[in-house]
């Protein structure tokens, strides 16, 4: 993705994770060529305005959701999971995990 900015970078992996599949903040770094920066991609998500992004996709690299669970956009991001079919309990998916690598996803067995 030459000649786009950072965010542009993030947000277009963000828009990359398909319906019902997950990935980490670090992870989206990756994809984004920016390893090491997932804190990075959690800033720009929580200044993110479009209604469009399918931010609920990404969580912590241990499958959990970021919000405390008395949050209103915890209990949000659970509902968006489970309409496309992903299983949360207690805050955490199940049944899958955010990749590693984007080798991880493409070679795993």
């Amino acid at each position: 993705m030459p000649g786009k900015s950072a965010a542009e970078k993030i947000l277009a992996a963000i828009r990359a994770v398909p319906r019902g599949q997950i990935a980490g903040y670090g992870e989206i770094a990756r994809r984004a060529g920016l390893p090491g920066r997932a804190r990075m991609v959690a800033r720009i998500l929580a200044d993110n305005d479009d209604p469009k992004l399918p931010w609920h996709r990404v969580l912590r690299s241990d499958g959990r959701i970021a919000f405390p669970p008395d949050d209103r956009q915890f209990a949000e991001q659970a509902q968006r999971l489970r309409a496309e079919g992903v299983i949360v309990e207690n805050g955490r998916v199940r049944g899958q995990r955010a990749a590693a690598t984007l080798d991880e996803v493409l070679w795993k067995p």
